[in-house]
């Protein structure tokens, strides 16, 4: 296989794992501040992607439909934050699961009532429909524009987080809020904020993924999976660690499948080599797991309190 495929499947695996961190930021920050265990999340993902299908459907504009599609995003995330996820903030983990994939069964369903069981497209933007050469290779301008997209998202959160006031709470909120709590802030509001912004990420993410894959019932589970393990892999609440495990699983999942299928033809008949490629690169991300919780349990880049 030459260079020049190489590098686009380089690229094609940061891509990936960028687009995995755009939806596990949100992710993170929820765990991470609130300890709390959100499966509907990936329904955040899939909602946001349907309305920004929707307003794409009648605008034929990538920009209405993405605006549409964070606003309907945040609007949801915080009347799912006031109406459910507020009352479980205290109760068991185990509640919080139960609760929140309940969620998703009704996410689920809502989207079949109103949009149907067919899947939805929308187009990438006409300026960026074509490829550009980068590297000596002709790349999809899109999936570069997902790569910036999710760049500048990650040096804006490292800019909320680290160096400004709504940071310094954030981050406190996560090691004492009963303390923040005693010293005025509303800790009722910087969580529904918290929240909302996970959604906004959320509806973000299923944007930028939709011209690239179908906007369909229960596309959020496939994505929540993943980006539960990146979370783990990189250290729970850790906003760099989730950068930089999703940047991994892309890569191990990208080149396990084109280089995999090669590597089992050697020992197999090509169509069985082909069949179990893609199958054993997916489970390489389970190992990946396994050895991280084995030798660094509290991930990659754990949170350092204090």
């Amino acid at each position: 296989m030459s260079v020049s495929v190489l590098l686009a499947q380089l690229l094609n695996g940061v891509q990936l794992g960028l687009l995995l961190f755009l939806f596990s930021a949100g992710l993170t920050l929820i765990f991470g501040i609130m300890h709390f265990v959100n499966l509907a999340h990936g329904s955040l993902y899939m909602v946001g992607a349907y309305i920004a299908a929707e307003v794409f459907g009648r605008t034929n504009s990538f920009l209405a439909a993405g605006v549409a599609g964070v606003i309907g995003g945040i609007a949801l995330g915080l009347v799912l934050e006031r109406t459910v996820l507020s009352r479980f903030y205290e109760r068991s983990h185990l509640e919080q699961v139960l609760a929140t994939f309940g969620v998703i069964l009704i996410a689920n369903e809502f989207v079949r009532a109103i949009w149907g069981p067919a899947s939805k497209y929308i187009a990438a933007p006409e300026f960026l429909s074509g490829v550009i050469s980068l590297f000596g290779i002709a790349y999809p301008a899109y999936r570069l524009a997902i790569i910036a997209v999710s760049l500048l998202v990650a040096l804006g959160l490292y800019i909320l987080i680290h160096r400004t006031g709504t940071g310094v709470l954030i981050r406190a909120a996560a090691s004492n809020p009963g303390m923040i709590a005693a010293l005025g802030v509303n800790v009722r509001l910087l969580k529904a904020g918290v929240v909302g912004l996970s959604a906004a990420l959320a509806a973000l993410a299923g944007l930028m993924a939709a011209p690239i894959s179908s906007v369909q019932p229960g596309m959020g589970e496939p994505i929540l999976i993943l980006s539960l393990v990146i979370v783990v892999i990189g250290g729970i609440g850790s906003i760099r660690g989730a950068f930089y495990a999703a940047l991994i699983v892309g890569l191990v999942d990208t080149l396990g499948r084109i280089y995999l299928p090669l590597l089992l033809r050697e020992f197999l008949d090509r169509s069985v080599a082909q069949a179990a490629g893609p199958a054993i690169s997916s489970t390489l991300i389970y190992v990946l797991l396994a050895l991280v919780l084995s030798f660094r349990p509290k991930g990659l880049f754990p949170v350092k309190h204090g």
